[in-house]
Parts: structure tokens; C-alpha cells; sequence
């Protein structure tokens, strides 16, 4: 099989699980997605990208503090300015992508309630083992993050392959300052998103849909002059 077609078949099996099953994954296993995520690039080999893991308690302490805070209605404070909007065919993914999983569900659209509980799952780690807090140096901005954003999709990738589910997520990244508290992160590090992971509770509704990719022909423009 030409190695492209492995890449693919990597690529159209990962999805964002929101039901993950208790069960923790392997230390080794964890150390391996990062030894293979590693290898991506970055600008001038700056390799920016760091990941704190939690485990075992650790996990459920932090998810004790996530759902607190962001029950009582505690405004997120990003490192990183969440978008303005989304318009157009930004806004339409968006928004068919929240039908899925509210339909998947089981969650009306006019269940503003059942909409606010789901929304608050991010902070339970959708019931992960473990939640991966990624971060880079904020002296190098965005071209840091940009280079970290390549280190959260291998990450994702090498998971896959080994059989473990995840979930990027900005929603936690929400929660910066609380973050580098919890994990005595330095705040000289600019939080950029979490990644829950796990193993897939297959059965579970929520894991039951696939997102659309736009077509080749929507992403691509040739000049020829």
C-alpha cells in the first residue's frame, strides 16, 4: 500500500470522540504520541510545542475544578483571543456541526438547558482518563502557536494509529490562568488549547457522527500567471 494511502486511511479515522471509557492509557503508549507528534515542522526548528498529561487523580482533580468554575458561569480569560465571528461557510460548519451532535443526542435545538449541559462535557473531559494541556513560549506569538497547531494534529494522528480516540479542545484553553496555577504552568507560556484522550466508548450516541471536509476544489487555487 503506497504510504499516502496509509496517510489517508489515518486521517478519515480520526474523529473528535466526546464519550471516552475510563480505562487509562499506557504510559508508554502516551510517551510514543509524543515521540512521533515531535517530528513535525517548525520555523527556524524552534519546536515550541510542550504537553502537560494528566492521570489518574490528577485527571479527575483538574475536571473537578473545570466543571466548578465554568458551572457558576466564570468568564473565560484565553491567552489567545477567541475569533470575532464566523461567517459564511465558517459559520455553516459551525453551526451543522453542533446539529449533529445535539441530533446524535438526542437534544432539540430549542433545548437551550440540554445545550448548555453538553456544552459544560468539555470541562468533564468528556469523562477521559486524561487531558493533554498544550502550550507554547508566548514570545513567539502566533507563529509559536501556529507551529504548535502542526504538533496538536500529529498528536491527534500518532493517537490514532495506536488506537487511542481523541478531542482538541479550545473550550478549556478558556480557563488559561487556571490552568497554569493547577499545572504550575509558567506564565510565560501561552495556553493554547487541550486535547482530551482516551479509549472511545464506541457505543456511545455522541460518537456517532462524522463531520464534512470541504471538497479539493473549495481549498484549492491555481495561478498560472
Amino acid at each position: 500500500m503506497p504510504r499516502i494511502d496509509t496517510l489517508d486511511e489515518i486521517l478519515n479515522d480520526r474523529y473528535s470522540c466526546r464519550a471516552f471509557r475510563p480505562d487509562p492509557v499506557p504510559d508508554t503508549v502516551l510517551e510514543r504520541i509524543v515521540a512521533t507528534a515531535r517530528h513535525v515542522p517548525s520555523w527556524c526548528n524552534a519546536q515550541p510545542w510542550q504537553v502537560t498529561i494528566t492521570r489518574g487523580d490528577g485527571t479527575q482533580r483538574l475536571r473537578t475544578r473545570l466543571m466548578e468554575t465554568a458551572a457558576a458561569g466564570t468568564p473565560p480569560a484565553p491567552d489567545l483571543d477567541w475569533p470575532d465571528s464566523y461567517s459564511g461557510a465558517y459559520a455553516e460548519r459551525r453551526r451543522t456541526c453542533g446539529f449533529q451532535l445535539y441530533d446524535a443526542v438526542g437534544i432539540e435545538k430549542s433545548d437551550r438547558a440540554g445545550r448548555k449541559d453538553q456544552m459544560l462535557r468539555n470541562y468533564a473531559f468528556f469523562d477521559a482518563p486524561h487531558v493533554a494541556i498544550i502550550h507554547s513560549p508566548a514570545e513567539l506569538g502566533p507563529y509559536g502557536a501556529m507551529d504548535t497547531g502542526g504538533f496538536v494534529t500529529a498528536f491527534t494522528l500518532a493517537a490514532t494509529a495506536l488506537g487511542v480516540a481523541t478531542i482538541p479542545q479550545a473550550a478549556i484553553a478558556g480557563y488559561a490562568p487556571l490552568l497554569k496555577e493547577h499545572l504550575d504552568i509558567a506564565e510565560d507560556r501561552l495556553i493554547l488549547c487541550a486535547i482530551s484522550l482516551g479509549y472511545a466508548d464506541e457505543s456511545h450516541p455522541a460518537n456517532q457522527f462524522r463531520t464534512e471536509r470541504a471538497a479539493p476544489s473549495d481549498i484549492l487555487e491555481w495561478r498560472d500567471t
